[in-house]
């Protein structure tokens, strides 16, 4: 079994929900849940070691668009959100994934040797990842506070903009270069997460915003849960130039399952063949080399293609990329290397 360290899940979204409907967030991952994509049980049995775990605040307006006739959507930005409540949300998610790290269920990881040592210990390696910052205050205060909880990755913004910069929509065919990058407020918190070793996430934000951080970070350039924008021309993938941005900086691009992101017609069918998966992989393989690929998945905020199901068939992806030739050096690399690799980077390791 090839083990996967994967760059972007939202089980911690799907936890509190669960919480906030009377369920114990310890219990469901540890016992297990029909539920879902991510729990313990499952993640074993496919393999999955770990990943960057997101606090994720909802956009209780949007609403995903329907396809019109020729497949065309476009689904507005959500609406930017208010810090406090954010910040309770978020706080109430980073508690959830505390109680889980004190009570064995996993482990809450700050660096790679972190990482690695759960591994071996069969124990689920969880790092703390924030999607939009809309619970980070304008001062940076809090930055500091969440990044000793735990926090080491965040993505300055979801697809909707906050006092940080702009996100991109989701909508097919568009191009990620949907409107303006960063605000002056973003810049100084791309400079706050160099200075902590807290990893910048480029997936959800536009493309504008994206050269706004390649000129001012000094890590590689991640896009945790991101897929080719030549294949699937959603306004979420990247382009050729960005992608060759990512290689010169020794930067990674997860692979997203969300079927959204793999399909040529973008339609959010489950019915979607692993082949499609590869050919994504195979794509920016080609064009950036083996190292600079991963996995994403996603799981918990999207819809996965039915061979994959949920985190325990993640082996059904590693038998796919074998039967396209990828060696077994190459396969640790996509699967959990990589990964690893520009973590340590972006962690000052």
């Amino acid at each position: 079994m090839e083990l996967v360290f994967d760059g972007h899940n939202d089980v911690l979204l799907r936890l509190w929900r669960n919480m906030k409907a009377g369920a114990d967030p310890v219990i469901e991952f540890s016992k297990g849940t029909p539920e879902g994509h991510i729990d313990a049980p499952r993640a074993r049995a496919g393999g999955l070691a770990g990943g960057l775990c997101a606090i994720y605040i909802p956009s209780g307006d949007l609403v995903l668009s329907d396809p019109d006739a020729s497949g065309h959507y476009t689904t507005p930005l959500a609406a930017p959100l208010d810090y406090a409540p954010s910040l309770d949300i978020a706080l109430e998610k980073a508690a959830i994934a505390v109680r889980l790290d004190r009570a064995g269920a996993w482990k809450l990881c700050r660096s790679t040797a972190d990482i690695r040592q759960a591994i071996a210990d069969n124990v689920f390696a969880a790092v703390l990842h924030m999607e939009g910052c809309e619970a980070i205050d304008r001062d940076l205060d809090n930055l500091d506070v969440f990044h000793a909880a735990g926090l080491r990755s965040l993505g300055p913004v979801w697809s909707r903009n906050n006092i940080f910069g702009h996100g991109v929509p989701f909508a097919f065919p568009m191009s990620p270069d949907t409107g303006p990058g960063l605000t002056a407020l973003g810049f100084e918190l791309v400079r706050a997460c160099n200075r902590l070793g807290i990893l910048i996430d480029l997936s959800h934000i536009t493309e504008k915003g994206f050269w706004d951080v390649a000129r001012v970070s000094d890590q590689p350039l991640i896009a945790s849960h991101s897929n080719a924008h030549a294949l699937t021309p959603v306004a979420r993938n990247l382009t050729d130039k960005q992608m060759d941005a990512v290689k010169e900086s020794g930067g990674l691009v997860g692979l997203n399952y969300a079927v959204t992101m793999l399909r040529d017609d973008g339609l959010d069918k489950a019915a979607t063949p692993l082949s499609d998966m590869v050919r994504h992989v195979d794509y920016m393989v080609k064009r950036m080399g083996i190292d600079h690929v991963g996995l994403g998945s996603d799981f918990d905020g999207c819809t996965v293609p039915l061979e994959i199901r949920d985190a325990s068939g993640n082996q059904n992806l590693v038998a796919a990329l074998k039967s396209a030739g990828y060696a077994d050096d190459e396969l640790s690399k996509l699967c959990r290397e990589n990964w690893l690799r520009v973590l340590g980077k972006a962690w000052h390791e």
